[in-house]
C-alpha cells in the first residue's frame, strides 16, 4: 500500500512539474511579427491651412443723431426691414438755454432795427412822392427796409429751430426725425424712448441710434498666422463652416489680406476678408463664430499613399514595396501634395502597388 502511495505522490509531482514547463514554454514563445499591407490607391488630395473669424455684414452703418435732446419715440425694433428714409425715431429738443437767449436777443434787435427802417421808409416815400428826394434815396430807404425783414424772418427760424428743432417754412425737413441712410435690416438699437442724446459734430460723434445693415452681402473676417500668410493669395477658395448652422458648409472667396500684421499673444496676426456664397435657405447672423478652411492646394486623381508610412534616408524618402507575399523591398519615391494625412505619389510606386504599413501589435495570449 505504501509503494502504491509513493508512486501516485511520484506521477502528480513529474506531471505538475510538465505542465509548469509547458506553461512557461508557452509564455515565452515569441509572437509572430505581422505588418499592415496598403495599397496604393488614387485619390483627391487637399492642402488648406485653417482660419477663425467671424461673419460680418459687408455694409453696416450706424444711424447718429444730429441734434441733443430726448428720444422721444422709436418706430422700429431689432431684425426689421427698413427701406432708405424710413423714419427710425423721433428726437425731443432739448433747448440750450445760452443759444435760445442769444436767439431771442438777435430776434428782439432785428425787429427794433427793422422798425426803425420802416419809419424811415415811410417818410422818404412821402418825401419822394411830393418830389423833394431822389428816386435813388427812394430806393435805397426800400433795399434797406426789405433786408430789416429778411433778418427778422431768419431770426424768427433760427429760434424755432432751437426751440422746436425744425423751421415751420422749411416743410418736412427737420433735424428731429431720424431717418434711415440705406435699406437693409436693423441689427441693433442700443436707445430707449426717454433717453438722452447728443448731436453729432465736430468734435464728438453723436449718440447712435441703430445700426443698420446689408444682410444680403456678408463677408468672413479672420485671422491667420505669419507662417501661413505667404501661401495665401486674393481669389483662393475657401470652405467656411458655422458653429452655429451644422453640417452646411459654405463656399467663399479670399478677398482681402492685410498688409500689416498685428502682435496678438506674442505672435503675428494677419486679417483676412472672404465673400461668403450665401444660401437663401440657411439665415446668416452678424457676428456668428466661424472657421475657414483655406485651399492652398489641391490635387485631383493622383497616387495618395498614408503619410505615416513614408521612411527617411538622408535627404531621400522611400517605403517597402510588396514584391512577393510577406516580403518587401526598399523602393525610394518622390512626394508632392500632402494634407498631413495622405501625401501625393510623384514616382516610385504606382496605383495597386501593394506597400508595407505599421506593425500590427498583437497581445499575447494567457493560457
Amino acid at each position: 500500500m505504501k509503494r502504491i502511495f509513493i508512486i501516485v505522490f511520484v506521477l502528480i509531482l513529474l506531471g505538475s512539474l510538465g505542465w509548469t514547463l509547458y506553461f512557461l514554454y508557452k509564455k515565452s514563445e515569441a509572437v509572430p511579427v505581422e505588418y499592415e499591407s496598403l495599397k496604393v490607391e488614387r485619390g483627391n488630395v487637399v492642402r488648406k491651412t485653417v482660419a477663425a473669424g467671424t461673419v460680418i455684414p459687408r455694409k453696416e452703418i450706424l444711424i447718429k443723431s444730429q441734434v441733443s435732446g430726448i428720444v422721444e419715440k422709436v418706430f422700429v425694433a431689432p431684425g426689421k426691414f427698413v427701406q432708405a428714409g424710413e423714419v427710425i425715431a423721433r428726437i425731443k429738443i432739448i433747448p440750450d438755454m445760452v443759444s435760445m437767449n442769444e436767439a431771442e436777443n438777435r430776434l428782439k434787435r432785428s425787429q427794433i432795427n427793422k422798425d426803425q427802417l420802416q419809419q424811415e421808409f415811410e417818410r422818404t416815400e412821402k418825401l419822394f412822392t411830393e418830389g423833394a428826394v431822389a428816386k435813388t434815396e427812394f430806393l435805397l430807404a426800400q433795399t434797406n427796409l426789405k433786408n430789416a425783414k429778411q433778418e427778422v424772418e431768419a431770426a424768427e427760424g433760427n429760434l424755432q429751430i432751437i426751440r422746436e428743432g425744425v423751421n415751420s417754412k422749411l416743410g418736412n425737413a427737420t433735424n428731429t426725425i431720424i431717418r434711415s441712410t440705406i435699406s437693409g435690416m436693423i441689427l441693433d438699437v442700443p436707445v430707449k424712448e426717454g433717453n438722452s442724446v447728443i448731436q453729432s459734430n465736430n468734435f464728438n460723434e453723436g449718440t447712435t441710434i441703430a445700426s443698420i445693415a446689408d444682410m444680403g452681402q456678408m463677408i468672413f473676417e479672420g485671422k491667420i498666422d505669419e507662417s501661413e500668410i505667404g501661401r495665401l493669395s486674393v481669389g483662393m477658395d475657401l470652405l467656411m463652416t458655422v458653429g452655429a448652422i451644422e453640417n452646411k458648409v459654405f463656399n467663399a472667396t479670399l478677398e482681402y489680406i492685410a498688409p500689416k500684421g498685428t502682435v496678438e499673444n506674442g505672435t503675428v496676426q494677419f486679417l483676412i476678408r472672404a465673400a461668403i456664397q450665401t444660401d437663401k435657405k440657411f439665415f446668416l447672423r452678424a457676428n456668428y463664430s466661424a472657421n475657414a478652411d483655406i485651399v492652398i492646394q489641391k490635387k485631383e486623381n493622383v497616387c495618395l499613399i498614408p503619410e505615416r508610412v513614408i521612411r527617411f534616408e538622408g535627404d531621400s524618402m522611400y517605403v517597402e514595396k510588396q514584391v512577393k507575399k510577406g516580403a518587401y523591398q526598399k523602393q525610394y519615391i518622390k512626394t508632392g501634395v500632402s494634407d498631413g494625412i495622405n501625401t501625393e505619389v510623384l514616382s516610385g510606386v504606382s496605383a495597386g502597388d501593394v506597400i508595407k504599413g505599421n506593425e500590427i501589435v498583437k497581445e499575447k495570449k494567457n493560457d
